[in-house]
């Protein structure tokens, strides 16, 4: 049985955070996109990159979500090793094998296959991009992607790519499958339809032994006074109607989604 690992992250707003692995198969699909939703995130497209707007809380959260995956990634596959025995230690001199030793220092993700669903304006892509990885990153929003491409570096063009494409589209296409050694979906949970069906499709995209990383807010009563009675009406630090506390998700709930994927019971 092929296997997948799930590491959840959900923010309860008291600096604490769940974190759970489990292991998963696969199967159908169906849309799981929210039209309203994405219209949501339409209006705000080009303000992605504002570190003091909308989304200054996800530019605040790379902090946590680039090294957490980063560290995640090469405990699951790690880099060339660099600890050299006594007899071959002036080798590292060599032009050759000091570019390559620091070429994986600045690049530890280099080898990696990443795909990123709800990019955005591609906030935590590209920084990963920037770690060697080769990522893509799909969004339902037209607007949003084309932030993305707009923002994108030119030194990252072959390693960063971005589509205007849905999830289930992405699963129509027979070479995607079983493609990434670890599949993103950060602060996109909240924001979906069907999570069974969300899940299911992500699983056929990951190879075996890959990773699935999620990060959405917790459904607790500190998530409403704080993520939307604070941030959105007393601070207005994101419009009004960007969360609703009942599509938030515990963490118990969401492994016993990636759970009855593995029973085959969904």
């Amino acid at each position: 049985m092929s296997s997948r690992r799930l590491v959840i992250v959900l923010r309860t707003f008291t600096r604490s955070h769940s974190t759970s692995t489990t292991k998963i198969t696969s199967s159908s699909f169906s849309s799981s996109v929210d039209v309203a939703e994405v219209s949501k995130f339409r209006l705000l497209a080009d303000r992605w990159w504002n570190e003091n707007g909308e989304f200054q809380a996800l530019h605040s959260l790379n902090q946590l979500r680039v090294p957490f995956i980063r560290e995640q990634l090469l405990q699951q596959h790690p880099p060339f090793n660099l600890h050299l025995s006594h007899a071959t230690e002036k080798t590292i001199q060599t032009p050759t094998l000091a570019m390559s030793t620091s070429k994986n220092f600045l690049e530890p993700l280099k080898g990696f296959k990443l795909l990123d669903i709800g990019c955005g304006g591609g906030l935590l892509a590209e920084p990963l991009a920037r770690l060697g990885a080769s990522i893509l990153g799909i969004d339902a929003c037209l607007e949003s992607i084309e932030t993305a491409k707009l923002h994108a570096d030119l030194s990252l063009t072959g390693r960063l790519n971005y589509k205007h494409v849905t999830l289930e589209q992405l699963c129509e296409d027979q070479s995607e499958h079983e493609k990434y050694d670890a599949i993103i979906a950060s602060e996109v949970f909240e924001h979906i339809n069907d999570i069974d069906k969300f899940v299911e499709n992500t699983n056929k995209l990951l190879k075996s032994g890959g990773l699935c990383f999620v990060t959405t807010i917790n459904r607790t009563v500190t998530s409403y006074v704080v993520a939307i009675l604070g941030a959105e009406y007393l601070f207005r630090a994101v419009p009004q109607g960007t969360h609703d506390w009942n599509r938030l998700i515990k963490p118990v709930d969401l492994t016993m989604i990636f759970e009855k994927m593995k029973t085959g019971t969904a």
